[in-house]
C-alpha cells in the first residue's frame, strides 16, 4: 500500500485506503469505457504529497460498479483532469490485447488471454498442459520407449496439424462428387468463421480530452 503525506493534516502520514475510505470519499459517476460503452464507477482524486516520491502526485481512488475496494491511480502530470485520466486508463485493455495477439501466432487462440488476476499464468499454463498432452504421441512414446532424444513441442504440432489435413482432404476425395462436397463445406466455414469488427481499433469513438488542462497549471507547483 502506498504511503502518502499530507501537508494539509498536519503533517501525518496517511495510507491511501485511509485518506480515500474516511477523508475524501469517492463519488458515482458515469464515464465510457474506450470511448463505447457508458458504465458507473465510484471516483475520488486529490493533488498529494506520495511519500516513496517524495514530490507531489495527482492520486487517483477508481472503483467499478459492484467492487468493494478501490484501484489507486498514480499521475505524475498534474495537469490532467480526474475525468480526462480515468478515461484512458480504460485504453489499457489495449495492452491485454497485445498479449492475445501474440499468444494467438502460437496457436492458443482465444484460450490464451490475458484476463482477471491469474490471466498472466493461464497462457504458460496452457502451454504446458499441451506439453504433456504431446507426450503421449505415438512418435513421441517411440522415441522414449527408444531411449533416444524426445521432439520438439512444435515439430509435433505442425506434424499433427498436417496429419489432420491429409487425413481431410483424402476423406474428401473418397466422396463420389469432391467438387460439390468442397462448396458445401466452404459454405459451411462462411457461417462458422465470420469476420467480426475489431474492438481494439478507435476509429469513430469518442475518447474525450487526453491531454493537460491549461488552468490546472499552478496544481504542478508544490
Amino acid at each position: 500500500m502506498e504511503i502518502i503525506y499530507l501537508r494539509n493534516y498536519r503533517g501525518r502520514i496517511r495510507s491511501v485506503e485511509s485518506y480515500f475510505n474516511s477523508i475524501n470519499k469517492g463519488i458515482d459517476q458515469i464515464i465510457r469505457v474506450r470511448g463505447g460503452k457508458e458504465i458507473k464507477v465510484t471516483v475520488s482524486s486529490a493533488r498529494l504529497k506520495v511519500s516513496s516520491h517524495s514530490k507531489k502526485r495527482f492520486v487517483i481512488a477508481l472503483k467499478y460498479d459492484g467492487e468493494n475496494d478501490y484501484r489507486y491511480l498514480v499521475a505524475t502530470d498534474l495537469t490532467w483532469r480526474t475525468q480526462d485520466i480515468i478515461q484512458a486508463y480504460t485504453l489499457r485493455w489495449l495492452i491485454e490485447v497485445f498479449f492475445e495477439d501474440w499468444k494467438l501466432y502460437e496457436g492458443w487462440g482465444r484460450e490464451a488471454k490475458q484476463l482477471d488476476e491469474e490471466g498472466s499464468s493461464r497462457g504458460l499454463i496452457l502451454s504446458l498442459l499441451f506439453d504433456h498432452c504431446l507426450l503421449l504421441h505415438p512418435e513421441q512414446i517411440a522415441r522414449i520407449e527408444s531411449k533416444l532424444p524426445a521432439y520438439t513441442v512444435g515439430s509435433l504440432q505442425r506434424k499433427s496439424q498436417m496429419d489432420v489435413l491429409l487425413e481431410f482432404i483424402t476423406s474428401l476425395l473418397e466422396f463420389p462428387d469432391p467438387g460439390d462436397k468442397l462448396k458445401e463445406l466452404g459454405e459451411l466455414i462462411k457461417d462458422v468463421f465470420q469476420l467480426m469488427p475489431s474492438g481494439k481499433h478507435m476509429i469513430g469513438r469518442d475518447l474525450g480530452r487526453l491531454g493537460p488542462t491549461a488552468s490546472l497549471k499552478y496544481c504542478s507547483t508544490g
